[in-house]
């Protein structure tokens, strides 16, 4: 007999609503969920895919424990048992900063992994977190965080009333949107080009975004940020910058002009590959144009300037008055976050609070770069206790960071390791303890990352479409167990978890006269909580105490967990609405438009005018049907299009000898690999692509399906050496790498190896 139930997807950042089919308590199919406030029915193919994700035969059903050095199943009970023996000895006896923490991307996409990773970090009091934030969006964090003093604050581009997109280094019809959720990213793009408005892509490959646009230049890699500069100081050159009714609120506009003066369109025109003029028409047109915004992702923040080319997208839309304005770039308001405080100077946001141990590597949002974190458990040091236990939940580091081989030793030396995830990959195969969450369909769902960066304000929550089977354990209480079992608690209740957050919660609440509950009795605010379970307690108090919520009874319209869950496909919050200053948080109150951090590094960027590459350079790509490296075990998910081949022009081939289809090597500073050469002229001469994700060709791993094809890890190309410096983030775009073809006889031979 089969059932429907809705469901938020979660395999990526666009928050499609899904309307699963449901037979004998197995997710058998899934559609668009047409009624959804958000979404409206759109579906890509991740989402289709649902139920092949949901039923993979490859996850793990049962907790693993090593056992003379061999992962064997065990009970839950054994497991956090071993968990709570190889944690707190490492902790007790080399100090806190021994034990690691690594979160992977999909820890944003689940409510466990929103709830519980921040209760964990505090209650080890360890600085040595790692997080995918590093090989992917931290430029983009830190420059907000300079700019309006809170690294989350980050503006997204108003999509559906805006008259005029520039997209740098952002492929949305690939990747469904990121750092700008947006469901049917790709609808919302064709409809700004029916109303009349222009898109323009920026992107040394005709990607199919670009294909889509008005215009697409094709830059030369990792020059971003001077392209960038140079539309900023065209702005400056040709009148007054105007800043629109946000002026009073912002301040440095003056020394920015000042700074800018070097980077001109004929300056950076030689580095960019994009001539002078079209940079002056560029920056004319976004300041003509009724309504603007600049919106740059992944490929322009994975680069030796990303810092400062996340800075420039926001610098051009406040130069051009389209910061906080219907049409330009806005904060959204999410129904969990805090209660919006009266504007006015906070406390900033500071870089540096402390350093890698190895190679000084400034923190950035709490973070070290994950780059570093090979150095940080092999390097042995004066200074500070090497990472000598690991916790890594959702995390696949040995193909997501440069350099997997050497991480991959580095994993093997650990005295203790312990993985949260479904899968024995190339990196969760070296833990000690692998605790598999239950499949998405057995999960709940809430957006709490992600709602904070939507294009339209709404509210969702999705109870699990199908009981957690027997012997399964809910994530949620996998992580608070792995919280006590961390911290020195093992053996309490899993509940108490969630009790002390509410209880700290509401205690600070009841105390902040900014607070819809100032004043009140704290008990009795806890003992009007609804839900189910403690997470559910946790989401009704975080909506009852949020920007829309009831105010625990102040207000009978406002939010609740039992309101939301009484409009199962979800509550339209409206349109994003400007907010300056109120959300600003630097120590001036205003939009800090040239922050010292910034100017200190706007001497590199000038040193690189005259840079020049005089081979390849390495960018990465995004196929839609993938997410990382977590979905190539779902044959639903591969295959067509999406394989793991070198893209290189069609001059470049012929230069090098290289033939289509042929297999060729690629080297570079961290090691080679090899892949199939796909000839194309969609990417710029000089320069070559391969996807990231891939390399699944590890020993003693149990992803049957991607080791069948393990395409070849682009990252073992970087030796962790290129870092942004102001953000730590990795470069994994424009770096060099040699590419040469395969031998006839080794490729035969391999031919017939595979």
């Amino acid at each position: 007999m089969s059932r429907t139930a809705l469901r938020v997807c979660p395999l990526c950042e666009a928050t499609c609503g899904l309307t699963l089919t449901i037979e004998d308590g197995r997710v058998t199919g899934a559609r668009g969920d047409r009624d959804d406030v958000f979404s409206k029915g759109f579906i890509c193919p991740k989402g289709a895919a649902f139920g092949a994700v949901d039923s993979d035969p490859d996850r793990l059903r049962a907790p693993l424990v090593r056992v003379d050095g061999e992962l064997r199943e065990a009970t839950w009970e054994e497991a956090f048992d071993a968990v709570a023996a190889g944690i707190r000895p490492v902790a007790e006896r080399h100090g806190p900063h021994a034990v690691g923490v690594v979160l992977g991307n999909p820890n944003v996409h689940t409510v466990a992994g929103a709830l519980y990773p921040p209760v964990l970090i505090g209650g080890l009091g360890t600085r040595s977190l790692f997080t995918a934030s590093t090989v992917d969006q931290m430029p983009k964090h830190v420059s907000s965080g300079l700019l309006f003093g809170d690294a989350n604050l980050i503006p997204v581009p108003d999509l559906d009333r805006t008259d005029h997109l520039l997209l740098i280094g952002a492929n949305p019809l690939e990747s469904n949107g990121s750092l700008c959720t947006a469901p049917d990213f790709p609808g919302r793009l064709k409809a700004l080009r029916a109303r009349g408005g222009t898109l323009t892509v920026i992107d040394p490959r005709r990607t199919r975004t670009a294909r889509l646009a008005d215009r697409h230049l094709a830059i030369r890699p990792g020059t971003d940020a001077l392209l960038l500069a140079a539309m900023a100081h065209t702005l400056f050159d040709e009148g007054p910058a105007d800043l629109g009714e946000r002026a009073p609120h912002i301040r440095g506009q003056d020394e920015l002009a000042g700074v800018l003066a070097d980077f001109t369109p004929e300056a950076v025109s030689g580095a960019c590959g994009i001539d002078a003029a079209v940079i002056r028409t560029l920056a004319r047109e976004l300041a003509a144009a009724p309504t603007a915004a600049v919106y740059g992702r992944i490929g322009s923040c994975t680069v030796p300037h990303g810092t400062l080319a996340s800075w420039l997208v926001d610098v051009l839309n406040i130069l051009t008055g389209n910061l906080d304005r219907p049409g330009g770039a806005l904060f959204p308001l999410a129904a969990t976050d805090r209660t919006p405080r009266p504007a006015g100077p906070g406390r900033g946001f500071a870089l540096g609070r402390w350093h890698s141990r190895v190679r000084r590597h400034p923190e950035a949002k709490g973070e070290l770069p994950l780059s570093a974190l090979a150095e940080e458990i092999d390097t042995p040091t004066e200074e500070g206790e090497p990472v000598r236990a690991l916790i890594a939940v959702a995390a696949n580091p040995v193909l997501s960071a440069p350099d997997g081989d050497r991480l991959d030793k580095a994993l093997g030396s650990l005295d203790f390791m312990v993985s949260v995830d479904p899968y024995l990959n190339e990196t969760s195969r070296h833990a000690d303890v692998v605790l598999p969450p239950p499949p998405p369909a057995q999960s709940p769902h809430h957006d709490f990352a992600f709602n904070t960066l939507a294009v339209r304000n709404q509210v969702r929550y999705t109870r699990p479409a199908v009981p957690l089977e027997p012997g399964r354990m809910a994530e949620t209480e996998i992580l608070a167990r792995l919280v006590l079992a961390a911290t020195g608690l093992h053996g309490a209740d899993p509940a108490a978890v969630d009790a002390m957050v509410i209880d700290q919660t509401l205690g600070k609440a009841v105390r902040d006269p900014h607070s819809p509950v100032h004043g009140r009795d704290q008990q009795e605010l806890a003992g009007l909580l609804s839900g189910e379970n403690g997470p559910e307690r946790r989401l009704d108090m975080m909506l009852r105490l949020g920007p829309y919520g009831d105010g625990f009874g102040a207000d009978p319209e406002g939010l609740t967990l039992d309101r939301l869950l009484a409009h199962p496909h979800g509550i339209d919050l409206g349109p994003l609405r400007p907010r300056l200053p109120q959300p600003l948080k630097t120590r001036s109150g205003q939009v800090e438009l040239l922050p010292e951090p910034i100017a200190a590094d706007l001497p590199r960027l000038r040193a690189a005018l005259d840079e020049r590459p005089d081979g390849l350079v390495l960018v990465g790509r995004r196929h839609l049907r993938s997410n990382n490296s977590w979905m190539h075990n779902v044959p639903a998910l591969t295959g067509g299009s999406n394989r793991c081949t070198l893209h290189l022009h069609p001059d470049d081939a012929g230069r090098l000898g290289v033939r289509d289809g042929q297999q060729v090597r690629i080297k570079g500073a961290g090691g080679e690999v090899t892949a199939p050469a796909e000839v194309t002229d969609a990417v710029r001469r000089g320069v070559v692509s391969l996807p990231h994700g891939w390399g699944h060709d590890r020993p003693g791993t149990r992803t049957r399906h991607a080791a069948a094809d393990p395409g070849a890890n682009v990252n073992q190309l970087l030796d962790g050496s290129l870092l942004d410096p102001l953000s730590g983030n990795a470069v994994l775009n424009g770096v060099p790498v040699e590419v040469a073809p395969v031998p006839a006889v080794v490729t035969e031979t391999f031919d017939a190896l595979t």
